[in-house]
This record gives C-alpha cells, structure tokens and sequence, in this order.
C-alpha cells in the first residue's frame, strides 16, 4: 500500500519536502524510518536512532510502534519546544 510520506521543519530542509513509499500493511512507523535511514548520507543523520523526532499519522501524532493498516500520511518533524 502506498504511504505518502512528508517532513517538516528542520527534517524538510535537510531532506526535501517528501515522497511516496510502498509498505506492507501492518508495517510499523519503526519500520518505515529504518528503510529511510538505510538509504545513509543525510537520512541517517537526521533520522537515525540517536536524533529526536516525532511522528504523525495522517496528523495525529503517534509512537514509533504505531502499525500502519491503510493508505495515508505519515510525517517526521523535529520536536517543538516552547518559550
């Protein structure tokens, strides 16, 4: 199924605005961002295991292990802080 997946803020300069992906249903958003990361140079630096980021399901924010059972929107942006 296809995903459509789009960055923001500090994720989206280093990486552009987003791109369609095909996955499995039942596939974790774990899952999607480690295919992102195994593609090396910018993707694992801005989305790697060691860096903070959240993530939103079809703009609902969700954990890592959120599974992903239809087509939608998933989105990677740094986390927000107040002042």
């Amino acid at each position: 199924m296809k995903v459509d997946v789009r960055f923001f803020a500090s994720v989206r300069e280093a990486l552009g605005a987003g791109e369609a992906l095909e996955v499995a249903p039942g596939t974790t958003v774990a899952a999607v961002r480690e295919v992102l990361v195994q593609r090396g140079a910018a993707y694992a630096e801005v989305l790697g295991p060691q860096r903070a980021v959240r993530c939103a399901w079809n703009r609902q924010l969700v954990t890592e292990d959120t599974r992903i059972h239809q087509e939608g929107e998933l989105a990677f942006f740094p986390p927000v802080t107040g002042g």
